[in-house]
């Protein structure tokens, strides 16, 4: 049993997907495959994880900085999405799991747009867990959105608190990240949930993305239940 200032189990769960187009040269494939194969782990995560019980998991899938990448990788990219969006989520959802994004629709294509719409219309009754994935998104771009937001709907400053901002984030039902995963050795949040990673505990590891596996996740629950979360206390 674990007292009351240790964490056991957490809620919500945040995966910076990292190393895909490292792993695919390491195994001697073209690196854009490295993009797929850590799809198909994402998947394979997030089932992990409503088996668990966890109830939310995020997942940092393409960031607004990565439209710096070349027109090839994001054409590709592009195209990965809407497959993702027809083909794994739809198999995330018969198991209950219910498919919201965090982002900006700037830039996307109308095609990836479409499949997001269908991706959340068809899981939007679902209640088993809750996948938000982070797509044309950036941390600060959410809370300029948020004070922009703020702004139209005539909020006075006077009015504007931590709790008034949190409500107009991207998706303001999706609560703070417990615990953020980090693969192949980066360790930096890189404007992931930059609000709601707040308090939220990081866990590193060397391995790729597509090689973070079933295990892996185990044993980053397992160091995640032996910290102590204070909190500021």
């Amino acid at each position: 049993m674990h007292d009351s200032a240790t964490a056991a189990l957490p809620s919500h769960v945040g995966f910076i997907v990292d190393g895909n187009r490292r792993w695919a040269t390491a195994q001697g494939i073209p690196k854009l495959q490295g993009h797929k194969r850590g799809m198909e782990n994402l998947r394979a995560r997030v089932s992990q994880a409503r088996k668990l019980g966890i109830q939310y998991v995020s997942a940092f899938i393409f960031s607004t900085e990565n439209w710096q990448r070349s027109a090839e990788e994001v054409a590709y990219l592009m195209d990965l999405f809407v497959w993702y969006a027809d083909k794994e989520l739809k198999q995330l959802s018969e198991e209950n799991i219910k498919i919201v994004f965090l982002g900006t629709s700037d830039r996307l294509p109308a095609k990836v747009l479409a499949a997001m719409d269908r991706a959340e219309a068809r899981t939007k009754q679902f209640d088993g867990m809750t996948l938000a994935l982070c797509l044309n998104y950036g941390g600060q771009q959410e809370l300029a959105d948020a004070m922009s937001r703020l702004v139209s709907d005539g909020v006075a400053a006077s009015e504007i608190n931590s709790t008034t901002l949190a409500n107009y984030l991207y998706h303001p039902e999706i609560p703070p990240v417990d615990l953020i995963i980090r693969t192949s050795g980066e360790q930096r949040l890189s404007n992931f949930m930059l609000w709601r990673a707040a308090y939220a505990e990081l866990y590193f590891t060397t391995k790729a993305w597509p090689d973070f596996a079933e295990a892996d996740l185990l044993v980053a629950l397992a160091d995640y239940a032996n910290r102590h979360r204070r909190h500021g206390k």
